[in-house]
């Protein structure tokens, strides 16, 4: 029994070795890499001498990303006159290792030397300001003099599109001083202002999200936990006012059909631990939906505005 356990354990060993077969080699050093290290280098200071003297003759450069199955590639003189295109356009301009990251050189059995490195590309569009900050991927395939003679690039072409879409102007919906939806925000905010918070919350779909800036990225509260934190905010605080400043925005975007009031209004609080009144400046970005209920609440304030010191109330003018 034990001989023919081994020998199936062996029979396994075998056909799990039959399975593997190499074909090249690994290196984290070779001449290779600093070929494309040097490359790299000067395609960033936008040396266009020093970085033909790295490519073949017959180079050629993929978007590895394209679904064009007829894509013939870039040539030398294209890449080149890219480097001017990439030094006229952006300022800032930098590639560096991923972090963690390390470039790799294979020499293939069959297919020659390739070099695979991962990097991060930043810079800034001097005419747009989109900012390019993001991973790419790049494949060089070597030539027996050293030389490269293929790179194929992989990268987000978002930015791109954001860059092409941002050198003309585009309108993206509709700005309202008056709107229903403005009315909306108006009485909900009285609604508060006066004590009647089933009104108040009346305007919420029931799926509401409530945030802050202060609140971590991501989270949120569910309408039944932001009627706990007003039940709590007024154990502290009395309302006394909440006043608009300016006049509320309703944008009506037509990217993702989104539907955002904005709104600036002084809360005035009376902080019930020692009678002080505090001016509370808030901003709201409230979202709608199609049947007019509010879906999304953000407030931008200072919570320390609430700790600062404030002016006694005078009790007895009140």
């Amino acid at each position: 029994m034990k001989q023919l356990v081994f020998m199936m354990a062996l029979l396994m060993t075998l056909g799990l070795a039959a399975q593997k077969k190499k074909n090249g080699t690994v290196y984290i050093e070779h001449p290779a890499i600093s070929t494309v290290d040097a490359f790299s280098k000067a395609w960033v200071e936008g040396d266009s001498a020093r970085l033909a003297s790295y490519l073949a003759d017959d180079f050629k450069v993929y978007n590895g990303t394209t679904t064009n199955k007829e894509a013939k590639g870039g040539n030398k003189e294209n890449f080149l006159k890219g480097l001017n295109w990439w030094h006229k356009n952006f300022n800032h301009l930098s590639v560096k290792p991923s972090e963690g990251a390390y470039p790799d050189a294979i020499e293939y059995d069959d297919s020659g030397v390739w070099v695979q490195s991962w990097d991060h590309i930043k810079g800034v569009h001097k005419e747009t300001g989109v900012k390019l900050d993001m991973p790419m991927h790049r494949l060089y395939r070597m030539d027996k003099d050293g030389k490269i003679n293929m790179v194929i690039n992989y990268n987000n072409s978002q930015p791109f599109r954001e860059i092409w879409t941002s050198q003309k102007d585009l309108v993206n919906g509709t700005i309202y001083k008056n709107h229903e939806n403005i009315n909306t925000v108006r009485k909900m905010l009285h609604a508060m202002e006066f004590g009647d918070f089933d009104e108040a919350y009346s305007y919420f779909s029931p799926d509401a999200s409530f945030r802050d800036l202060e609140m971590p990225p991501g989270e949120s509260m569910s309408l039944e936990e932001d009627k706990m934190w007003t039940k709590k905010f007024l154990e502290d605080f009395e309302i006394k006012s909440i006043d608009v400043r300016g006049y509320p925005d309703y944008l009506e975007y037509d990217l993702g059909d989104q539907k955002d009031v904005l709104s600036w209004w002084n809360f005035y609080l009376v902080r019930k631990s020692d009678q002080a009144k505090i001016t509370f400046p808030v901003m709201f970005i409230h979202g709608f939906n199609d049947e007019g209920k509010i879906t999304d609440s953000m407030g931008y304030y200072s919570s320390a505005v609430l700790k600062a010191e404030g002016k006694k109330s005078d009790t007895a003018s009140e």
